[in-house]
């Protein structure tokens, strides 16, 4: 018991002591630094700062950016999330060119950033981001006009063509030019998902600007008020005259607007109408539900259909659904259903029939009827399970939280 008594820290190996650290925020790692020297070492152990969320920390200036960029982040770090001064009161500079830069250089292995409340208008374009980057989330941001524009630099023209005049016929000579000429040729934006969740200054021409993302494979737009049915439309992907135009790549769209007072509905989702070749799967929310489902019969390609904080009925899903044969998965997320409305007339033919084949049936098939009837009763959406069942043999559906509307009379 005494050597027990007697143990600290000190007789715990590195390992655990790093597992223990993994638990606090950026801000306590920082204070645990200042302990000793054996934990300042051990705090810049970069197992400890591979992601790095620093939305919690209040106050979060420049000057502290380029401190934990210069004690603290390095190789290891993998996602990285941060919160602006947009909506604060002290404001001034947030992210600067020179440090993007910087961070690129020291970190070459970051895949996510994520900006919450960040002013991006002093940046020239998204190019001066990392890039390493396969995942951009913009979270309540203002955008400049041409930060989605990817414009090619024109400084190592001379040196390129430079290049290509001292190049030889011969295969040494060959094999140079081609390395010069790849150091020379600018490298495309990487990033294969972003997300844009309520960036009131996204518009019509952003999304334009984004076709010459070659990676580009999953878009999200959620209160994005001001792109507009045209925009969306001279996007997609369609043939052209020199092959595939829009935005080719894309696999995943989302689209959705919550309810926000204060915007005119642009009905967005109305751009589906012109069809989108390649698209894979389509997430529509809120208001751009009912819009959207009457143009997605237009998307031939597509396998996954997701809806989520809407109401619906069973008439308008069916209507909607029968003409997407190769739809593979249908989800449902916080959909409230309204009931089915049926004719007092077809009701009672319904039961009428139902009482003849209980009298028919008799004994065992009485009891077979009672246990139909318990599975429909756990079962909210029969009725709509059977009818897309006929219509679309190989889809699943998929109910998370949904629930029935229930009417007064």
């Amino acid at each position: 018991m005494d050597e027990f008594k007697g143990c600290n820290l000190d007789y715990f190996p590195e390992n655990i002591l790093i597992d223990v650290l993994s638990y606090l925020s950026v801000r306590e790692l920082v204070r645990a630094g200042r302990v000793c020297k054996r934990w300042k070492r051990l705090v810049k152990d970069q197992r400890l700062w591979r992601t790095v969320d620093l939305t919690a920390w209040k106050g979060v200036t420049s000057r502290i950016l380029w401190f934990l960029l210069r004690q603290y982040l390095g190789c290891g770090l993998r996602c990285l999330r941060l919160r602006g001064l947009l909506l604060s009161a002290r404001g001034g500079t947030f992210l600067s060119e020179s440090w993007l830069k910087a961070l690129s250089t020291k970190c070459p292995r970051l895949s996510k950033l994520c900006l919450l409340h960040a002013d991006l208008r002093s940046l020239p374009n998204c190019q001066i981001l990392p890039g390493s980057l396969r995942v951009l989330e913009l979270r309540g941001c203002e955008l400049p006009r041409s930060f989605f524009n990817q414009s090619l630099p024109t400084s190592p023209a001379l040196p390129h063509e430079r290049a290509e005049a001292t190049c030889s016929v011969g295969a040494q000579q060959k094999g140079r030019c081609q390395k010069v000429k790849g150091i020379a040729s600018p490298s495309g934006i990487g990033v294969e998902t972003l997300v844009l969740n309520n960036v009131p200054s996204f518009t019509d021409q952003h999304l334009q600007n984004l076709a010459s993302w070659e990676r580009l494979s999953r878009l999200e737009l959620r209160d994005t008020f001001r792109v507009t049915a045209n925009g969306l439309r001279s996007c997609a992907a369609k043939e052209g005259l020199s092959g595939l135009e829009g935005l080719s790549r894309l696999k995943y769209l989302e689209i959705g607007i919550t309810g926000r007072q204060g915007y005119q509905l642009q009905m967005a989702s109305l751009g589906l109408g012109a069809g989108w070749l390649g698209l894979e799967e389509l997430s529509l929310g809120g208001k751009e539900v009912g819009p959207g489902l009457l143009c997605a019969s237009r998307l031939k390609d597509l396998k996954c259909l997701h809806l989520w904080a809407c109401t619906l009925s069973e008439l308008q899903i069916v209507r909607s659904c029968r003409m997407l044969r190769g739809l593979r998965q249908l989800e449902f997320l916080d959909v409230t259903f309204q009931p089915r409305q049926s004719p007092p007339a077809e009701e009672e033919q319904e039961q009428e029939g139902g009482e003849e084949q209980q009298n028919e049936e008799g004994g065992t098939g009485g009891e077979s009827n009672d246990e139909n009837r318990t599975l429909d009763g756990t079962d909210p959406f029969p009725s709509l399970r059977r009818s897309l069942a006929g219509l679309l043999p190989s889809c699943s559906l998929v109910f998370t939280n949904c629930s029935v509307q229930v009417n007064v009379d």
